[in-house]
């Protein structure tokens, strides 16, 4: 499919952000590459997220990108809930931690799949329920990721 030049350029911005090589450092999927659930359910300080909640928060987001672009209503992401999500909820074992890690990268991928379906005249849009532009929301969940990546990198130092 040929994008048009805009949507090329946001996607790219998009991919950096979460798992292409950019000049800015380690991106969102960068970031937990290698991390234990242990390591993953471990908490900086009390009531402080840990990486896991913030790897589910992050798909979570990207989730909402896709539905708001797309117009859908609210209630298909796979967790009930939004925006934070309590983890571990039992204990910190690798096949949740890595299912959760899966989600992100699926709600991702939506993510992507939705945005490049788009047409150039649809980026100054205003979806429903929603106070920015397609193009805002686009760009600001590219912004989401490298924040959160840097707020991860810094657990990870905490930690050892």
């Amino acid at each position: 499919m040929k994008y048009s030049s805009e949507i090329s350029l946001l996607l790219t911005a998009i991919e950096e952000a979460y798992r292409q090589k950019s000049w800015h450092g380690t991106n969102l999927r960068g970031s937990v590459r290698g991390i234990s659930a242990g390591e993953a359910a471990w908490r900086p300080g009390k009531n402080r997220h840990n990486i896991w909640e913030i790897t589910v928060h992050c798909a979570y987001w990207k989730y909402a990108v896709r539905r708001r672009i797309l117009g859908e209503r609210r209630g298909s992401f796979p967790l009930e809930g939004s925006n934070w999500f309590s983890r571990p909820e039992k204990r910190a074992d690798e096949s949740s931690w890595r299912r959760d890690v899966k989600l992100l990268d699926a709600m991702h991928a939506a993510m992507i799949a939705a945005i490049a379906d788009l047409r150039p005249s649809e980026l100054p849009m205003i979806p429903r329920g929603s106070k920015f532009d397609n193009r805002a929301i686009i760009t600001g969940i590219a912004a989401h990721d490298v924040y959160h990546a840097g707020q991860i990198q810094l657990i990870k130092k905490l930690m050892h």
